[in-house]
């Protein structure tokens, strides 16, 4: 399979694919004329890195998924243990984007929004940068 097939069966762009082939988490043959040739063990490789991703594992987390994936001895513990640091950091995420949204939210509510200049959240940026 060439890159664009793959792109096309995991939903990845091409740039993408070939970064995580730069980074060593996908390592295609490569064919006479220097083109990527992907198999089946590729495809499924970046198939499982694009649904990770898709539930916040880092690279790094991705490169130990697949270790970990790969090694039938693996303790479904060290896995757990992974999801869980990634879902801590989620909710981290999700707890300063309600911050984010309730500061935002209660500036816009104090702005009129009409043809006057005063604006209490350009005042607030300014207050900030000081």
């Amino acid at each position: 399979m060439n890159i664009g097939d793959v792109a096309r069966e995991t939903g990845l762009p091409a740039k993408t694919i070939r970064y995580y082939e730069d980074i060593g988490l996908v390592a295609p043959a490569r064919g006479a004329n220097g083109y990527r040739a992907f198999g089946d063990m590729d495809l499924q490789k970046l198939k499982f890195v694009a649904r990770a991703r898709s539930l916040g594992f880092s690279i790094e987390d991705c490169r130990m998924l697949l270790s970990l994936y790969e090694d039938r001895t693996r303790a479904s513990g060290e896995v757990k243990a992974l999801a869980r640091d990634t879902l801590a950091r989620i909710e981290r995420k999700i707890a300063e984007l309600e911050q984010m949204r309730g500061a935002l939210s209660a500036l816009v509510e104090r702005c009129h929004g009409d043809d006057r200049p005063d604006c209490p959240i350009l005042e607030d940026l300014a207050e900030i940068a000081r």
